[in-house]
């Protein structure tokens, strides 16, 4: 789903091979998988035509890019270095609770409101380096 709002939302439409391409994945893969999101009313899908998101699927696309970029927010913001964030974030975006993230939510949120708090964590994160 997060692949697919992307692609609709830079290009204007998604592809089964523009799909498989982002997601390294053979097309019959997606193609499957788009059928069970049609099924489930997250979009309408037509064969050799392409997909449109519905209502219900433009909402959970958006989520789940805003989930990816909260994730990265938050591993930029504690310091993790910046060649593995992307990396990070695909794999943990996907095993953590809508619960864990409203957590890790605040924790950024909290971290904004405050310069003083993420520099006071990035010096005690430099003094445990020094260890």
């Amino acid at each position: 789903m997060e692949r697919i709002y992307r692609l609709i939302d830079e290009k204007g439409y998604a592809r089964v091979a523009d799909i498989a391409e982002g997601l390294e994945v053979h097309p019959s893969s997606v193609t499957k998988m788009i059928q069970k999101l049609d099924k489930d009313n997250y979009l309408v899908y037509e064969k050799y035509r392409g997909l449109i998101l519905t209502a219900k699927g433009k909402k959970m696309g958006k989520r789940l890019v805003d989930r990816h970029r909260l994730l990265e927010e938050f591993l930029t913001a504690i310091g993790v270095q910046e060649e593995n964030i992307y990396k990070d974030v695909e794999g943990i975006e996907h095993h953590l609770s809508w619960d864990s993230i409203t957590c890790i939510e605040t924790l950024v949120e909290y971290f904004r409101r405050d310069g003083n708090r993420l520099a006071e964590l990035r010096k005690i994160r430099e003094e445990l380096d020094m260890d």
